[in-house]
């Protein structure tokens, strides 16, 4: 249907119901949202709204999915109910190589173990982990650097590829491979910091939890998107629902010029579903700290990351 147009309200609804009806069972299970408030007049941009928050988008995705669909619906000359949004510039996500970015990382990280000491980094290092992330949850800054440095120090000569979680000042000063920081921590870092921080060659990782945030983190050019949670977990509370597989297959597709850590939740039996969305690297916490064996954990994991 060509939306160039004004359409009456019913119309409207109609092209939403035709949305719905196309994508009510992909992204079945999540609760209808309230519709926001439209900030467009365009009827593409109207219906995608109030179909993405009937499906269960919370209203920051929302306003994203139905800007992209109005976009798309412009670039097509009509409104395809058929065709879920996956296009950047649609979306007007930032792509790596449209302005300064972050240094890159390989587009598949791999297996990526989220630890919470030194310890365990250098446990997980020698068990061939290829990727680590030092998430220390203590609050004196002196027990901060010690953890940092004795992290870095751990995977040298592994091969592994060490981020510290949060503690940016830290991870520069013991030349750690990467930074992983949160969509928060993100937005409250002033420009000339996120610009030192690109500057010095430090990998940055972002995560986030839906559209808003994923277009929001692509402003940034970061060397890899952690998509999630994918499913529940207890580790930490999430103020979005757990996404699933059909909206992380979605985010894939979107962001398919960075690399892409799916992380939440995820046990071994859920990697080839996980993999088949896309993603190149699948983040675990508990399927290696919590597991009788870490090791032989690892090894499974790994097995399965590579089958």
């Amino acid at each position: 249907m060509n939306t160039a147009s004004p359409l009456s309200p019913p119309q409207v609804a109609a092209l939403s119901a035709a949305l719905c009806a196309q994508h009510g069972s992909a992204f079945s299970g999540f609760a209808a949202q309230p519709c926001p408030t439209p900030q467009q007049d365009d009827p593409a941009y109207r219906a995608a709204l109030a179909a993405a928050s009937q499906l269960g988008f919370i209203a920051a995705d929302a306003h994203s999915i139905a800007q992209a669909w109005g976009a798309q619906s412009r670039r097509q000359g009509r409104f395809d109910p058929a065709q879920w949004p996956s296009a950047a510039p649609d979306f007007g996500l930032h792509l790596r190589a449209s302005g300064p970015a972050f240094a890159a990382c390989p587009q598949t990280l791999g297996l990526y173990a989220v630890l919470p000491d030194a310890d365990w980094v250098a446990r997980m290092a020698q068990a061939g982990v290829p990727t680590l992330q030092l998430r220390c949850k203590a609050q004196d800054r002196s027990v901060i650097r010690q953890q940092v440095r004795a992290a870095v120090a751990a995977v040298q000569g592994t091969g592994a590829r060490l981020f510290i979680n949060d503690h940016w000042q830290e991870a520069l000063e013991a030349g750690a491979y990467g930074l992983h920081l949160g969509q928060e921590d993100l937005d409250a870092l002033p420009p000339e910091r996120l610009e030192l921080l690109r500057a010095s060659g430090l990998r940055l990782g972002v995560s986030t939890h839906g559209y808003a945030e994923m277009l929001r983190a692509s402003q940034a050019r970061p060397s890899y998107i952690a998509l999630g949670a994918v499913f529940p977990t207890t580790l930490k509370k999430m103020a979005t629902a757990p996404q699933g597989l059909a909206r992380l297959a979605a985010y894939a597709r979107l962001a398919q010029d960075y690399p892409l850590v799916a992380i939440g939740g995820i046990a071994l039996e859920q990697f080839p579903a996980v993999r088949a969305t896309g993603v190149g690297s699948i983040a675990v916490v508990r399927a290696l700290v919590a597991a009788p064996d870490p090791e032989a954990a690892a090894a499974q994991l790994l097995a399965a990351m590579a089958a």
